[in-house]
């Protein structure tokens, strides 16, 4: 038996073994039917992923910076994360980050053996001085990758926290982690097609971690975002929305105060507030 086959996320999906004998209708219809258990399967982790969002918010309110670390489907959904942070909470670019094997280019074309490099992901997270203060976050849905078991191994070794998100219950990366989030969705639609299920709960589960985080740490005003980057004409007015609300001001107080300072919504929605 080959190393991978134990694996969950290698095993066969008796419910959709005949899903190539299936017209259009019927293959939707067997793929939403699979993913309708993704959400329950993450609810069970619910209390390591709560850990999670403590262990995030404790690093940003201590000056650190996140790290998400993964290969492939895994390391292009930390990318994304990563990326809608600065525009949703006002963070710098610096703060939430996320790595892939293969650097860039794997984030938008395939370099599937760079998960088998140990130091792909160590390389990376040298090169951009990660340190005691922040935290690594391995994502793989199997647990398998080398490149994001190592990247966890290196954290601890400096002194870092480290977590992962993967769907295997006796994951590798369960034992390099402080907090382990883990939602074992089964087998695939497709087998092994890991960019389905377990995609899709790695995806719930990042989004819980980085709004929770967020959250915590004080980027949101009751469900609002606060410190929203105005950029388009679709967010300036969402930021004038959002003031009114906050404020009960009128739209055209909402807009001096946004121009005054400078489309910083929180401080335009204090100022307001200070001066009823």
């Amino acid at each position: 038996m080959s190393e991978f086959a134990s694996l969950r996320t290698e095993s066969t999906n008796q419910q959709t073994k005949n899903i190539d004998k299936l017209d259009a209708l019927g293959i939707a219809k067997a793929i939403n039917d699979q993913d309708k258990t993704v959400a329950d399967a993450v609810e069970k982790a619910l209390p390591e992923i709560a850990k999670g969002i403590d262990l995030y918010a404790e690093i940003l309110s201590g000056g650190g910076r996140v790290f998400y670390v993964g290969a492939g489907t895994s390391g292009r959904l930390g990318v994304l994360d990563a990326s809608e942070c600065p525009p949703t909470y006002g963070v710098s670019a610096e703060t939430v980050q996320g790595i892939i094997a293969g650097g860039r280019d794997a984030a938008f074309d395939s370099i599937e053996d760079a998960e088998d490099d140990p130091e792909s992901i160590v390389r990376q997270l040298k090169a951009k001085n990660f340190c005691e203060k922040d935290v690594c976050i391995g994502l793989s849905a199997s647990g398998s990758a080398a490149c994001v078991q190592n990247a966890l191994v290196y954290a601890r070794s400096i002194g870092a926290k480290t977590m992962c998100v993967s769907c295997n219950s006796d994951s590798a990366l369960i034992p390099l982690s402080d907090v382990s989030m883990i939602a074992v969705v089964g087998a695939e639609v497709i087998n092994g097609s890991t960019r389905m299920k377990a995609g899709t709960a790695q995806k719930m589960i990042l989004n819980m971690l980085s709004t929770g985080g967020m959250v915590r740490t004080g980027r949101v005003r009751g469900n609002y975002m606060a410190y929203m980057v105005p950029s388009n004409k679709k967010l300036v007015d969402r930021a004038i929305r959002i003031i009114c609300d906050e404020t009960g001001c009128e739209q055209g107080t909402a807009r001096e105060f946004l121009e005054k300072h400078k489309f910083m919504i929180a401080d335009a929605i204090d100022d307001i507030n200070s001066n009823k």
